[in-house]
């Protein structure tokens, strides 16, 4: 995983490099909550273009890092989600409540 901060946007960015699957998902999460509780930023960006794969543990990974987010008063937001991902997304209701932005950041 790629990270990313811009200080004068306060934007963190993830740039996930691997399948978002059981077994990875506690490295993620705790890299994920380290960076967002060391920068505070404004805005978290999530980039999924080098992601072919997400299983239910990915849900449940993008949902808590929501909740953190959140907590400390950023917004976040989901880029370059591939169609298959996507699917999963809208089937567990991700998009109501993640902005999923499929040409990348704004």
């Amino acid at each position: 995983m790629n990270i990313n901060y811009d200080q004068a946007n306060k934007l963190l960015t993830f740039e996930i490099t691997e399948e978002i699957d059981h077994c990875g998902v506690e490295k993620i999460k705790r890299r994920v909550d380290n960076e967002i509780e060391r920068y505070i930023p404004q805005n978290v960006i999530f980039d999924f273009d080098q992601v072919s794969f997400m299983d239910s543990a990915g849900i449940g990974m993008l949902i808590g890092r929501y909740k953190v987010a959140k907590m400390l008063g950023s917004n976040m937001e989901l880029i370059n989600v591939k169609p298959n991902i996507r699917k999963i997304f809208e089937m567990s209701g991700i998009p109501k409540i993640i902005k999923i932005n499929q040409g990348g950041v704004n």
